[in-house]
């Protein structure tokens, strides 16, 4: 809970509106070393915006949820974070973990704690757990994108430094996402350094583990799913070009979260936390709601779900812990630390 955003690093959030995997708009974020007689947790920073190298913004942090006597009524501080540059709403600061999964089963070979995972019976890793967050409130109307879809990624560079007496200037990229558990599961671990060095564009020299995925073979030695395991353009279409007549931005293969914004909000009746094979197709693969249950998404389009292979698989843990709020930010506010619950002695 005591954690900042790092001042040697630059946080980009880039956009491509054109379909060909550049960004037309980067938006950067650097932040200043806390300092000041502020005791362990209960800090600020300082932090300034640029769009496409222009400074458009200056703002703070709200203090980590440290606990009622440091940070009394944390929703207002929040709220007092948000800061207004043109037409865009920016925060950045500590939130609550939106994202829901069992990891502890996920990575012990893709196990399932109860059945096939579709039921429940999962324990939500995330549960409890805050992270510091960045977040952009953008018009529909300065997106401006070709056929309405954007193609959005992450990334985060490093201050070069001092190596054998010599001094190494500027930055270097260390880490990029776009598609949620890409990078984490679909791209192997010999290749993850060169990945998170790398821009989307360039993606097309990763596609060999994409159409014959690694984990579909898993799945068939340990669960005999049928999961087809070679020849995966379904792969290919979800996370490297968009899907054709839902949010399709080129040929060119890269990973992008890509979003159709013409495609209406789904009303709150018809949600379905499964997303575009669960029939919403205001949900994930088309954009990432907080809600959509992206685990579960994943594991049944590895076995196949869009080529006919449509087995109910899961996690077990269909929901985050902690509802999302309907307003910006949308993350809902972190635990407090001194109420945090995780590893508490039994009486």
């Amino acid at each position: 809970m005591y954690y900042t955003f790092s001042p040697s690093a630059k946080y980009k959030i880039n956009i491509d509106r054109t379909g060909d995997a550049r960004p037309d708009i980067v938006y950067e974020f650097r932040f200043n070393r806390t300092a000041g007689p502020a005791f362990l947790g209960n800090t600020v920073q300082s932090w300034s915006m640029w769009r496409n190298q222009k400074l458009v913004a200056r703002g703070k942090t709200p203090p980590n949820n440290i606990g009622p006597r440091s940070t009394p009524n944390y929703r207002s501080l929040a709220a007092k974070a948000v800061v207004r540059a043109g037409n865009v709403n920016v925060f950045a600061g500590q939130r609550d973990d939106a994202f829901f999964g069992d990891i502890g089963a996920i990575f012990d070979l893709v196990a399932f704690r109860k059945g096939t995972g579709a039921n429940g019976g999962g324990k939500d890793f995330f549960a409890g757990y805050a992270v510091h967050s960045i977040a952009l409130q953008i018009p529909i109307a300065e997106l401006n994108a070709r056929n309405s879809t954007i193609g959005v990624w992450a990334s985060t560079e490093r201050q070069n430094v001092t190596v054998n007496g010599k001094l190494r200037r500027g930055w270097t990229q260390v880490s990029r996402i776009g598609n949620p558990l890409v990078n984490e599961v679909v791209v192997p671990t010999p290749f993850k350094d060169l990945w998170n060095r790398s821009a989307p564009v360039n993606d097309k020299q990763f596609a060999g583990p994409v159409v014959t995925p690694i984990l579909a073979k898993l799945m068939n030695q340990l669960y005999k799913l049928n999961a087809p395991e070679t020849n995966r353009d379904d792969l290919v279409a979800v996370f490297g070009t968009g899907v054709t007549g839902l949010n399709f931005t080129g040929p060119t293969v890269a990973d992008l979260l890509r979003l159709n914004y013409s495609i209406p909000v789904t009303p709150k009746a018809r949600f379905n936390r499964l997303g575009v094979i669960g029939g919403d197709n205001g949900g994930f693969p088309n954009g990432r709601r907080l809600e959509d249950d992206v685990v579960d998404i994943a594991e049944r389009v590895m076995a196949g779900f869009l080529k006919g292979n449509k087995v109910e698989l899961g996690d077990g843990v269909n929901a985050g812990d902690v509802a999302s709020m309907g307003f910006f930010p949308y993350q809902a506010d972190p635990a407090s630390g001194f109420g945090n619950s995780k590893g508490q002695q039994k009486p």
